[in-house]
């Protein structure tokens, strides 16, 4: 576990050092899941150009834009380095189309969210299975229901910590990081597209609408889907 002083350490530190402290503090265990959004690349750029020792997992739903699969293939080339893929098993994929239909998730926030739980919850507790540690690119200005989550944060139903390293990064900040370094991105970005999730569940966004506000469209719910939503704070 880590103890008050050693989350102070790596909270106070800047984004590539902080990287490397919670990769030496649990050697192997350390896992970054990415959804290659701008945030994401960011510290795929961190970890790969720098050599931090964190495993690097996507999450492909089966229903990705093509342009974010392109950017899986120019990421690899461009670091050389494996970003491992975790798929839906393709029986709860089956059983679900075929009792409710492909786009039933539009119907009812309730089909939506089981849609999300197969396709990525799910995928997401195998590829965090013997990690202690689950870095993710979450930024607090993203969204009202990020505002309050911390840099470090303990989470009891999956036993481990989850950091989120640019939490307090503001957008341009983020966009600074990818000019200096170059770092690919997805091209759906420059058509309006700030928040990429599956391709029947993301539009652009307007002017003057928040970042997410092209996710799940149709609804008025919170806009998660379930990856991020069970949280406890460090004491």
């Amino acid at each position: 576990m880590l103890n008050k002083e050693t989350i102070q350490k790596i909270e106070s530190k800047p984004l590539e050092e902080a990287l490397a402290e919670i990769a030496a503090a649990f050697p192997g265990k350390a896992v970054f899941s990415s959804s290659l959004g701008l945030e994401d690349q960011v510290i795929t750029d961190a970890i790969f150009r720098n050599n931090i020792p964190v495993k690097i997992f996507t999450l492909d739903t089966g229903r990705l834009f093509n342009e974010t699969y392109e950017l899986i293939d120019k990421t690899i080339a461009r670091y050389k380095e494996p970003v491992h893929i975790y798929f839906p098993e393709a029986g709860d994929v089956e059983e679900f189309v075929t009792e409710k239909g492909v786009n039933s998730f539009y119907e009812s926030v309730e089909n939506r969210k089981e849609c999300c739980f197969i396709r990525k919850v799910k995928p997401l507790n195998r590829a965090l299975k013997g990690a202690k540690v689950w870095i993710t690119g979450l930024r607090a200005e993203q969204s009202d229901n990020r505002k309050d989550i911390p840099l470090i944060e303990w989470m009891e139903d999956k036993q481990l910590y989850k950091f989120n390293p640019l939490l307090n990064w503001t957008f341009d900040e983020v966009m600074n990081y990818i000019k200096k370094f170059n770092v690919p991105c997805n091209t759906l970005h420059d058509k309006g597209f700030i928040s990429i999730g599956c391709a029947p569940c993301t539009r652009a966004i307007e002017p003057g609408e928040e970042a997410r506000a092209g996710r799940w469209w149709w609804e008025t719910s919170q806009k998660e889907c379930g990856l991020h939503s069970t949280m406890e704070k460090v004491k």
